[in-house]
């Protein structure tokens, strides 16, 4: 398969960005726009992510091909497959159940995709973070990836934390509050900056350093 292209839509808000802060102009010089990346919107969007959370990209890319494969994501084919079955495609217990909540929230009607996409940022957050097993990070990385929002800044996550911490020379990795801080003057355009954030992180070009937190 061949390697997603630069996501040339980035651009604008990127070169913006680089125009307001030094730090991420000098970055943006040496690695470039972030590859095309997109989740499908909806469960199968949703459920994706909560599979994917701390697992490495390889790993959750099995489960969820085999997942995909056996359930075609749908909220009640996942919710007719046995604790067993579902354990034979990699999922833990604890993913089982996350995935049993959201197929629940769907299938009953409390959790309607529609309504919480006619939502705000916060709004939808606040819906989605309702359902057990899904977090602030799951809920923002949705609205990122799956909504295409524009101004979502997934503080919580590692890899943002530390490559903003090598960007911007910090003696030590931000946590989710001061990272929030740092993130408010890249408004309104903190999803670019997070999608810059890991793909700078990645970067074979960038010193192993920015891989480092203290």
């Amino acid at each position: 398969m061949p390697a997603a292209r630069p996501d040339q839509k980035l651009a604008p808000a990127l070169e913006e960005l680089a125009r307001r802060d030094p730090h991420i102009s000098a970055a943006y010089a040496l690695v470039g726009l972030p590859r095309k990346r997109k989740q499908p919107k909806g469960f199968e969007g949703l459920l994706r992510i909560v599979m994917a959370q701390q697992l490495s990209v390889h790993a959750a890319k099995a489960i969820i091909d085999r997942l995909d494969d056996a359930t075609g994501c749908d909220p009640m084919r996942y919710q007719a497959l046995s604790d067993a079955a579902l354990r034979a495609l990699g999922l833990s217990r604890q993913k089982i159940g996350y995935g049993r909540e959201l197929a629940g929230a769907v299938t009953s009607g409390s959790l309607n995709f529609r309504t919480v996409h006619r939502m705000d940022d916060d709004a939808a957050i606040a819906a989605l973070t309702e359902i057990k097993g899904i977090g602030r990070w799951t809920a923002e990385i949705y609205l990122l990836f799956s909504l295409g929002r524009p101004d979502i800044m997934p503080a919580g996550d590692l890899a943002v934390c530390a490559a903003a911490q090598r960007m911007k020379k910090l003696r030590k990795r931000p946590d989710d509050k001061r990272m929030r801080h740092i993130a408010k003057a890249w408004r309104p355009h903190r999803s670019a900056a997070a999608r810059f954030l890991w793909h700078y992180y990645a970067h074979p070009g960038v010193p192993d350093t920015a891989k480092a937190s203290k």
